[in-house]
């Protein structure tokens, strides 16, 4: 026989997730939102800019032949599933804050580890991984500026950049030649907000240990685009059994048996971008 006495998740905490979400991903913060059809989408690409001249009363006018190609967005899953015992099931309001805190953080965290990383889930998403790579080195500043650069020779603006905070310190410990803090103001906040005027985002998802180690990534983010083909869905069972890997084995856990729920969340995202106006920042 059913519970009907058993609580349900509201429609409104999958609206609370996905906002968190959205929040928790650099990625999301800064790439253009676009919805995504679920079989996909082919996305024109002009290269090239025009170029404007001036000309008398009756003269020819300029014309610039930009190359027009398509990229094609491809939609893949991005899933988690989350238990909880189920006397957290009953306490709504704590319930309610730990899946809004634990779910997004662990999409956000894929998601931008995914991007920014050298393995796509399949074609139609590209990723970042292996964009121009420059090291802070003992120059932190130096190295800034030819990231700026080198955005720039690609013919774009740098108007973002996604920092770990591994990366966070590593430029907290940045100094000039008089042996001061390179960013003064962030040292007293223990914050950096900008850097060479472009707005800084922090994730977990940034990071890869490595020699060097993988600190961040700059870029023109008007040439990078998310899709999204619906917010995310969530659905809750106790009565499932579910397989994990402990680090060594794998594990089936009844959640019947041991008293337990699962919430599952899920939602189809795809990733474009010309990655060619991006730098990878290392140590």
């Amino acid at each position: 026989m059913a519970d009907i006495s058993r609580p349900t998740l509201p429609a409104s905490i999958s609206a609370d997730i996905w906002a968190k979400t959205l929040e928790d991903s650099a990625v999301m913060k800064m790439a253009r939102r676009i919805d995504l059809p679920g079989n996909g989408l082919a996305i024109p690409v002009i290269t090239g800019e025009p170029q404007a001249d001036w000309v008398g009363e009756t003269e020819a006018k300029p014309v610039s032949n930009s190359t027009v190609t398509t990229k094609l967005m491809q939609p893949y899953k991005l899933a988690v599933i989350e238990t909880v015992s189920n006397e957290l099931i009953h306490d709504l309001p704590r319930l309610y804050a730990t899946l809004r805190e634990r779910l997004p953080f662990a999409l956000a965290k894929k998601f931008d580890e995914t991007v920014f990383g050298t393995t796509a889930p399949g074609t139609g998403f590209d990723v970042l991984g292996n964009a121009t790579a420059v090291a802070l080195g003992n120059d932190v500043y130096a190295a800034l500026v030819t990231v700026d650069g080198n955005i720039a020779t690609a013919g774009g603006v740098m108007d973002g950049i996604a920092m770990s905070p591994q990366g966070k310190t590593k430029l907290l410990g940045a100094t000039d030649q008089a042996k001061r803090p390179l960013f003064i103001d962030s040292v007293a906040n223990a914050s950096i907000q900008t850097i060479l005027g472009a707005p800084v985002n922090y994730s977990r998802g940034v990071y890869k240990a490595g020699t060097p180690a993988q600190l961040g990534f700059a870029g023109d983010w008007t040439h990078a685009m998310y899709g999204v083909v619906e917010a995310i869905e969530l659905a809750i069972s106790d009565q499932a059994s579910l397989t994990y890997n402990d680090g060594t084995n794998d594990v089936t856990l009844n959640l019947w048996q041991q008293n337990m729920t699962a919430i599952r969340a899920e939602f189809r995202v795809g990733f474009v971008a010309e990655t060619t106006y991006f730098n990878k920042i290392t140590a």
